[in-house]
């Protein structure tokens, strides 16, 4: 065989790679309104920068006639806004993008070059799971990717799209990496599918009732970001990526900002209500402060009572935790403890400072969030608050109550700096509540109690739990006018550029899951 024949052998072989498992399941892809593995990739990643491995790959089982090439994985390397990315995608149109002992290999090889080299991994999912005919050839494919998920976390980003199914040991590898994007009524994540379900519970549910995307991004919580098309995933992620460094050495991208770093804004001023009992939009407050009124929201519709997500500051990137008074008054419970907990411990991996908006009238009480743990699953956020050593800044807008005010950037808890505006409060609990205990004999012979509890309600709150007594114990750095935080938060990130804490040597610590 001389070159041109040899070359137009090797042509015919990429041809009949890129055509996956034939025109007709191609069409059947599409029927679907979801895009091919490879079509994936290319809205994905930069015009022309993929670099495919392992194109000519085929599985070895003899009980499966049909070859194709590539085996239901596509994989390799690429750029994203010209930053080197690793990325794999199931190609469901090659025996359901199933998982075997061959192409698991490839999907292990990027991510052990991504780990050398410190780049983001990330996974279009779209398949049937383990590929029955390889029995436990296919689960140690599996569980080889389990096993560099594992030993990637903390060090490279690791970025899950949930385009089609995930069931069964498939869900395991998105659940351990950072973060889950899923579309709106073609995929769904589960342990067990609904046949399952019927013939063990005898309860008959749907895939889309069961784990579909709106059900992981509002109830469960497996679902970071939620969106109706492929494409707009592909955007998110890029957006995503553009707030969060390569690998846990680098620093995250600054970005130039026209937005003035000295912009005042006189509404914050007059935000929070006069009344500590009216709700108002925590939102507001981030969109005023931040760069270009741009805040990209994590877990929007999960544990609404708290707000994580990512946004700059000059042009810093920061991750941004806030309590929402719109929803159960901000009060924390369990699945917002979950929620803001794995959020700050990301932050703190990758070098992102903190920056905390506080109104919290404390932890939520009631006997579900006791019996269902609200101990230990608040002790994540502690935890989680405590151990980062990236910079810290809490700015209190409003309350401050109880456990909360310790767990949440407090400066004892090692915050770099803590800040109040002048309508926060600090207490062990509410003023009401407190001059209840406090006073209780003298309230019970009054001969109108109410108007007691009124005026020592009043005192209290005057003398104790305003942020200038506060202040004067050195527990904030200072009461500050809200219209001026902007310009305060900038200055403390530009001076925190360098900060360098380190924690005691050990293993690993022992957060209470």
């Amino acid at each position: 065989m001389n070159i041109e024949e040899k070359l137009k052998q090797l042509k015919e072989l990429r041809e009949r790679a890129f055509k996956g498992g034939g025109e007709e399941r191609i069409k059947r892809q599409h029927s679907k309104g979801k895009l091919t593995a490879r079509e994936r990739i290319d809205y994905l990643l930069d015009e022309g920068s993929f670099m495919e491995i392992g194109m000519f790959v085929t599985h070895r089982n003899p009980d499966i006639k049909e070859k194709y090439l590539g085996d239901g994985v596509v994989a390799g390397f690429g750029t994203i806004d010209g930053r080197p990315v690793a990325v794999f995608a199931h190609d469901f149109t090659v025996i359901g993008g199933t998982i075997s002992e061959s192409n698991a290999k490839k999907i292990v090889q990027i991510m052990d070059t991504a780990l050398r080299v410190g780049i983001p991994v990330i996974g279009l999912n779209d398949s049937g799971g383990a590929r029955i005919q390889d029995g436990v050839g296919s689960l140690a494919g599996y569980a080889e990717i389990f096993l560099r998920n594992v030993m990637a976390s903390g060090v490279i980003p690791q970025i899950s799209a949930i385009l089609g199914p995930s069931a069964g040991g498939a869900v395991y590898s998105p659940a351990i990496t950072d973060f889950i994007f899923m579309r709106r009524g073609t995929s769904y994540m589960y342990i067990t599918g609904p046949e399952v379900v019927k013939s063990v519970m005898h309860e008959e549910v749907s895939h889309e009732e069961l784990g579909g995307a709106d059900i992981h991004a509002e109830r469960s919580g497996v679902a970071h970001f939620v969106y109706d098309s492929e494409t707009e995933i592909y955007e998110g992620i890029r957006k995503l990526l553009s707030f969060i460094p390569s690998n846990n050495m680098e620093e995250p991208p600054l970005m130039e900002t026209e937005d003035p770093e000295d912009r005042e804004d006189e509404e914050l001023n007059y935000i929070v209500p006069a009344d500590p009992y009216q709700a108002y939009d925590m939102k507001e407050v981030i969109r005023r402060i931040v760069d270009n009124g741009e805040f990209f929201e994590v877990h929007e519709n999960f544990a609404q009572n708290i707000i994580v997500g990512f946004a700059r500051l000059g042009g810093f990137s920061v991750g941004i935790v806030a309590q929402q008074p719109l929803h159960l008054a901000g009060a924390i419970d369990i699945n917002a403890s979950i929620k803001a907990a794995r959020f700050v411990r990301f932050c703190d991996a990758f070098n992102i400072p903190i920056i905390t908006f506080e109104d919290v009238p404390g932890f939520l009480p009631g006997v579900d969030q006791e019996h269902g743990g609200i101990i230990r699953h608040g002790a994540k956020l502690l935890f989680a608050y405590a151990e980062a050593t990236v910079p810290k800044i809490t700015v209190v807008t409003r309350k401050s109550y109880g456990g909360a005010y310790c767990v949440l950037a407090s400066k004892q808890i090692r915050a770099d700096f803590n800040f109040a505006w002048p309508t926060a409060e600090f207490a062990v609990m509410g003023p009401e509540g407190a001059v209840k205990i406090i006073y209780r004999r003298e309230i019970e012979k009054s001969e109108n109690p109410q108007e007691l509890i009124d005026k020592l309600t009043h005192a209290y709150r005057e003398k104790f739990t305003n942020p200038y007594y506060v202040a004067s114990l050195g527990y904030i750095d200072d009461v500050i006018e809200p219209s001026k935080t902007r310009p305060l938060l900038i200055k403390c990130l530009r001076l925190l550029r360098n900060k360098r804490q380190t924690l005691p040597p050990k293993k690993h610590d022992n957060i209470p899951l």
